[in-house]
């Protein structure tokens, strides 16, 4: 057994708790509030839900480069990028990467992967040693399934998904697809799939709103990556009103996959308070992919980032969840349970 001790940001409204987390097994056996001297804020861990790791041999090479220039498959700067690349140096890369975002408070990347079985067993490859779990969304051939934990379509635009979409069904498995990135032309297209999660919807209007409720699909914003790319900007109160949502923080190659910074700059510019954002980089992505994790309440998993709270840039913070949305950063990460 082992007790965290601090402010714990408990439950789905993630309400500050003086008091601590008791853990057994690796499962939280109780959250009780009672006097405590340590300044920890504990927070369920950060599910980074939309994630290119493979980028990372790449990375800030397609800055300044159009969408189309950057990442648009199949001649763009970062294909040509990862074709390039040996197995053994897109391992290392994407290893690095998740070491990275594992010490700073994520447990999971809903990772969109390349180059069909080999991309996604490279990938499987790199995290082995490693505490972070990627969920693969794996590319190409159908028969990609058999490794990947659900298929990532680039966009109806590119090409008919009609058989992988079928695939992922047959399996049970999830079917995500990029919608409305350069333009709302794909995005009908892409709820025709039915798909399981949209990634971006940066351009969607008031009838894609309506399907997305109808059919119940989440959806992963990333508004960093579309101001780098200057593609726009995500209607996200609206989509918010509508759906799910979840933070991803996309092309490694374009923004450093940091939650603290994807959490900081949504709040700042969409009109969305602290809890929702806090609550799209952590519970809406657990959700997404049927993780037991994301709110702190006794049954779940245990996982859980630690800030210290009594850190020099946290410290005499008024309110707990708008210090870690607003100000905290991986410097502030004490220690990350798994």
């Amino acid at each position: 057994m082992e007790a965290l001790t601090g402010t714990i940001l408990a439950g789905e409204s993630f309400e500050p708790i003086r008091g601590r987390v008791v853990v057994e097994e690796g499962r939280i056996a109780a959250v009780e509030e009672e006097p405590v001297e340590s300044e920890d804020i504990v927070l369920p861990a950060f599910v980074n839900a939309h994630t290119h790791l493979g980028d990372s041999v790449a990375k800030d090479a397609a800055v300044g480069l159009s969408l189309e220039e950057a990442v648009v498959p199949p001649d763009s700067l970062k294909h040509r990028r990862l074709a390039a690349a040996s197995h053994e140096e897109l391992v290392t890369a994407m290893r690095r990467t998740l070491r990275h975002v594992g010490r700073t408070g994520t447990l999971s990347c809903l990772d969109f992967r390349e180059f069909g079985v080999e991309g996604a067993r490279a990938l499987r490859e790199a995290a082995a040693p490693l505490d972070v779990e990627p969920f693969i969304f794996g590319s190409d051939d159908p028969a990609v399934l058999e490794v990947a934990d659900g298929y990532g379509a680039s966009g109806a635009n590119d090409d008919d998904f009609t058989a992988e979409r079928a695939a992922a069904g047959a399996r049970g498995v999830p079917f995500a697809i990029h919608a409305g990135e350069p333009d709302a032309t794909d995005i009908h297209p892409a709820l025709d799939l039915d798909p399981d999660l949209l990634i971006h919807m940066v351009h969607a209007e008031a009838e894609h709103l309506e399907r997305v409720a109808d059919q119940s699909v989440p959806v992963v914003a990333c508004p960093r990556t579309n101001a780098v790319l200057d593609v726009g900007t995500p209607p996200i109160r609206a989509l918010l009103d509508h759906t799910t949502v979840a933070l991803g923080t996309d092309n490694v190659m374009l923004n450093p996959p940091s939650m603290f910074r994807e959490m900081a700059y949504t709040e700042r510019h969409f009109d969305v308070t602290v809890r929702e954002v806090l609550r799209m980089a952590t519970t809406a992505g657990a959700e997404i992919a049927g993780l037991d994790c994301g709110v702190i309440e006794p049954g779940r998993r245990a996982a859980l980032t630690v800030l210290d709270g009594d850190s020099d840039n946290l410290a005499g913070s008024a309110d707990p969840v708008a210090a870690v949305v607003r100000r905290a950063t991986e410097r502030d990460v004490d220690r990350v349970v798994r």
